[in-house]
């Protein structure tokens, strides 16, 4: 285990419910939102694929293998959880030649829904949203439905969930060694993880100072701030974007982590910005009887998020989760 605290401060007031969370895959049901339709034509195949208990990348290799092409050339737009049933595209580069049976593809697990040709590679975060059904099951403690309708018309702090910063937040202890000179990793895809998990824990630690502020809305704008809502840095290379009150509050939030902040203006990484507040749209959530819900009762919520947002940053808001899948899946973490 990691010494970094993963327990990140409530937007209000923390849960007062717990309930079981990923009893089964098909309470969690992601569906990817594309935003566009293939053209019809061009180089690439677009494969939509529904799948149960698989990971993202497994799926990929299982498509390139197939195609006869390197792995490079199957293209998605981000990794979809392992134990649910999620729906997603597949991008595969084929200009010339036959393609092959894609109903090969097809299993106890895996389901081809379709397939068109459009003229570019998927490209990660390209995707306009991930529509959520999850269901919370055997539930304790009293359900607020003024709370739960505040969580989901409000929103939640947008915070990094703890699948980025690996099991026990070991992303984060190898991101330390490697930003500190300590260590060096040639795999650039395990070097990329790291970063991204050292910026994420910036952004949360600006995050977990605004909600600290006694007199403002912790979402709001500050005085300085490059946008007109409340924002925080995905830390780079570049000059600092916020001034006056929003500077001092990020400068004085990362001040422990000066070391990652210089050393990430060296690896790459150009400096951006996030959305303090996630706010779920098309949101939903409908009460389960204690039939339908195994022993106890039980909640169906749905959303859309954005890419590069987690469902858990909403559903940690709601109740303390006892996660199964961790139990089904041991060693390998969740997520």
């Amino acid at each position: 285990m990691s010494d970094y605290d993963l327990n990140f401060p409530f937007a209000y007031g923390g849960p007062v419910l717990t309930a079981d969370f990923r009893s089964r895959p098909e309470d969690f049901v992601v569906d990817e939102q594309l935003g566009f339709q293939p053209c019809g034509e061009g180089e690439h195949v677009f494969l939509h694929l529904q799948k149960r208990g698989d990971n993202t990348e497994w799926l990929a290799r299982q498509i390139a293998r197939l195609a006869e092409v390197m792995p490079m050339d199957v293209g998605y737009c981000g990794l979809k959880d392992r134990h649910a049933v999620t729906t997603q595209w597949f991008s595969v580069y084929l200009p010339k030649g036959e393609e092959p049976d894609w109903s090969a593809l097809n299993s106890e697990t895996v389901s081809l829904l379709s397939k068109h040709r459009h003229n570019k590679k998927l490209r990660r975060g390209q995707h306009q949203s991930n529509r959520f059904v999850i269901t919370l099951r055997n539930i304790v403690g009293e359900i607020s439905t003024a709370k739960l309708s505040k969580i989901l018309t409000d929103g939640v702090p947008n915070y990094f969930g703890e699948q980025r910063f690996g099991h026990g937040g070991n992303n984060l202890v190898e991101a330390d060694a490697f930003l500190r000179g300590e260590r060096k990793i040639k795999n650039r895809p395990r070097r990329g993880m790291y970063m991204s998990a050292a910026r994420s824990w910036l952004f949360n630690q600006v995050l977990v100072a605004r909600l600290g502020l006694e007199s403002k809305d912790w979402s709001s704008p500050l005085p300085g701030e490059p946008e007109a809502f409340g924002s925080g840095p995905l830390w780079g290379r570049g000059r600092a974007l916020p001034r006056d009150e929003a500077l001092q509050l990020e400068t004085e939030a990362m001040a422990p982590w000066q070391v990652w902040c210089e050393a990430l203006e060296h690896v790459g990484l150009k400096q951006e910005r996030r959305a303090l507040r996630l706010l779920p749209l098309r949101a939903d959530w409908a009460l389960l009887p204690p039939s339908e819900s195994d022993t106890g009762p039980g909640l169906r919520l749905s959303f859309e998020l954005p890419p590069g947002t987690y469902a858990t940053a909403v559903l940690r808001e709601v109740a303390i989760l006892n996660n199964l899948s961790v139990r089904a899946n041991a060693p390998e973490p969740a997520g």
